[in-house]
């Protein structure tokens, strides 16, 4: 009976190992759709995000300024990790995020332009929350270009890197119909507050710019055509 019941426990625990490892490689699907690269080496995984500082939530709040000016000093990537993290983190099991959404239904993307971050080559990202990684998108220093979509605003070309959120309208809009866009730019604005805060405890600077050229925009960072730019964000040392 005993020698039975091993057995059958055994029979067991494999076809519990193979569901497993049939599962993995789906559940990695999932979260790579809408970041797919043809090119394992355009992944890159980013440091893991730390969730504590020096730096209270008050200091934070009372330091958080706009700031346009930025040293000619690289980022390291830690560093534009914890931004990242900061601005569509994943925080929960249920796939919840550091900024709150409508319906938790999270149309927005998140782009890295990168023109001077240690580690990494100079180009444009799409952060993927769920594995927190970046996946390249197009291939070298794009700052100049992004510059001059955003009305040849010079800080947006100095800052060694810069933050791009878009927006997919029709995940909200689905739901909420056009009140949905309204939750959208809400949520660009709750995304923006969180790399301004992390940015402050980090001693970086940034300020969010909304005076840009959409369609100019877009084909720098060759967005695909459901993801509309909301918010543009240079981030570099003051």
């Amino acid at each position: 009976m005993n020698k039975n019941i091993i057995l059958t426990a055994a029979a067991l625990l494999v076809i519990l190992v193979s569901m497993i490892i049939m599962v993995q490689p789906t559940m990695r699907d999932k979260y790579t759709a809408g970041y797919e690269t043809g090119n394992a080496s355009d992944t890159i995984k980013l440091p893991s995000p730390v969730y504590d500082s020096e730096v209270s939530i008050e200091e934070a709040l009372y330091k958080r300024r706009s700031i346009r000016g930025y040293k000619d000093e690289p980022l390291e990537l830690a560093e534009v990790s914890q931004l990242l993290w900061a601005a569509q983190g994943i925080t929960d099991l249920r796939n919840l995020r550091t900024a709150p959404s409508a319906g938790a239904l999270y149309p927005i993307e998140t782009y890295l332009v990168a023109g001077n971050v240690s580690g990494i080559a100079a180009g444009i990202y799409k952060y993927n929350p769920h594995l927190h990684e970046l996946v390249k998108v197009v291939e070298g220093d794009k700052r100049a270009e992004l510059c001059d979509a955003a009305l040849g605003q010079a800080f947006v070309g100095d800052a060694p890197a810069a933050i791009v959120f878009s927006a997919v309208y029709e995940r909200t809009t689905g739901k909420y119909g056009e009140r949905g866009t309204q939750y959208v730019h809400m949520e660009a604005g709750h995304a923006s507050q969180n790399v301004y805060l992390q940015a402050v405890s980090l001693n970086i600077g940034t300020v969010a710019v909304g005076a840009f050229n959409d369609d100019e925009v877009k084909a720098v960072m060759e967005m695909p055509a459901n993801e509309y730019p909301v918010y543009l964000m240079p981030i570099g040392r003051k």
